[in-house]
């Protein structure tokens, strides 16, 4: 007979399922060893439902609470705002203005932010209707990576520091980073923003190429590069979460 020693400790499911008034919700499962207690989130930005517990928690433990409180969970998903899909006829920002999606052609070409014939701003996408989801968002990646690139150009300008690289990903927590090499990173949901808040982003990673820190040098100098960054971190405080509910 084997020991107990060389037993195998079965993987924790990535899930629970918990019902409520005959509703199922997905609850994402995380073991974190510096957890002293179980936690339970609902992202307003996602709608991802996350229970957090210690190391030594048995799963079934967990499940029970997650059970306990699907009421709980049931009211906050209820509270989270509508997903926008990058589909025909959908209505989503691109620089801070509603743009409607059209499919206009099925033959391939580019997709473009242009007008209607009624003078309205429209996204116009070409090629198969099944790919429709993926050209919208390809065409905001390089978007953001244009604007990133030219305001990222404006403020190393001004002080005189180059940035390494530049790279747009889909961050959740977080909107940029900078890394001690000079590598700057956004997210490319910005570019649906208004454009001084990207704008305050760029200056903000921009800053830390010179103070890798938010100490007071830091923001006097995020402040010198861009004067509505008061206006940029209000704006993200209360409409920033929405953009992750989009496509």
């Amino acid at each position: 007979m084997k020991s107990a020693l060389f037993r195998r400790v079965p993987a924790d499911p990535p899930h629970l399922r918990v019902s409520h008034e005959g509703h199922s919700f997905k609850v994402a499962l995380k073991r974190r060893p510096t957890a002293k207690r179980i936690t339970l989130r609902v992202s307003h930005a996602t709608g991802e439902v996350v229970l957090t517990i210690p190391e030594r928690t048995d799963v079934g433990l967990a499940q029970k609470f997650a059970d306990s409180h699907s009421e709980w969970i049931a009211s906050r998903l209820a509270k989270v705002p509508d997903r926008v899909l990058f589909e025909p006829g959908a209505l989503i920002p691109l620089r801070g203005v509603p743009h409607r999606i059209v499919h206009w052609s099925s033959i391939r070409g580019i997709t473009q932010a242009t007008r209607d014939s009624r003078g309205e701003p429209i996204i116009a996408v070409a090629g198969e209707a099944a790919h429709v989801a993926r050209r919208v968002r390809d065409f905001l990646e390089t978007e953001a990576k244009r604007d990133f690139a030219l305001a990222v150009k404006k403020h190393t300008a001004q002080l005189g520091i180059p940035a390494k690289r530049i790279t747009v990903r889909d961050t959740r927590s977080r909107w940029g980073s900078c890394s001690a090499n000079g590598a700057l990173s956004f997210s490319w949901r910005l570019v649906m923003a208004p454009p001084f808040v990207l704008d305050y982003l760029a200056a903000h990673e921009v800053a830390h190429l010179r103070e890798l820190n938010h100490s007071q040098r830091f923001w006097k100098i995020t402040y010198q590069l861009c004067p509505r960054t008061d206006d940029a971190e209000a704006w993200l405080k209360t409409y920033g979460s929405a953009l992750h509910r989009i496509g």
